[in-house]
């Protein structure tokens, strides 16, 4: 007899995960970070990986953390991932001159930087929306884990243009970044949430 597994599998597409690069979870993941997320890598080395789940939005915003900030629109907090879940992250398209210390993840995108400088950059009421995004937590594989984990079909390899990543949230994100894939992926997207509701 037939399984989900069975009738919805795939194969990969092969590619490498590398820094920058995107995970997108395959369908049958009943995890609570990592059902239909995608998930951008920030570090990705011999020793181990570190991204952050793009797409999934909590109803915390930073405002709430900082009184002086109160007159500017919200700035959401996504849940990045289930290691130091107490501790905010970010990610950006600021630049390391804007932002001392802020760590190159491609041409475009950056991890981290200077905090003070940051609140700074929107304390001068600077746009934030699609420019940089916030976290709680991150998501990090140990050595060769990873790779394990892609070579189970737990994860596809790809890439997303840095506006969307900074933009992402849902799970229209999963879905749109699965039909970038091609259409041998558009039977991951029918496949429910939850098997057992059908």
């Amino acid at each position: 007899m037939a399984t989900y597994n069975d009738i919805f599998k795939i194969t990969h597409n092969d590619i490498l995960p590398a820094q920058g690069s995107i995970l997108i979870s395959e369908p049958f993941l009943q995890d609570a970070y990592f059902q239909r997320s995608v998930v951008l890598l920030v570090e990705h080395a011999k020793e181990g990986s570190m991204g952050f789940v793009l797409n999934k939005k909590t109803d915390l915003a930073v405002n709430s953390f900082f009184s002086d900030l109160d007159k500017i629109p919200d700035m959401p907090i996504f849940l990045g991932g289930p290691v130091s879940s107490n501790r905010l992250f970010f990610i950006h398209s600021l630049g390391d001159l804007i932002l001392p210390n802020a760590i190159k993840i491609n041409e475009h995108l950056y991890f981290d930087g200077n905090f003070d400088a940051l609140l700074q950059y929107i304390r001068n009421g600077h746009p934030v929306e699609g420019k940089i995004k916030f976290f709680l937590g991150y998501s990090g594989w140990m050595e060769g884990q990873l790779n394990q984990e892609i070579s189970q079909n737990s994860w596809v390899v790809s890439r997303a243009s840095n506006r969307s990543i900074l933009l992402a949230n849902g799970e229209d994100f999963w879905k749109q970044s699965l039909e970038s894939l091609g259409s041998q992926y558009e039977p991951w997207t029918k496949y429910p949430k939850d098997p057992y509701w059908n």
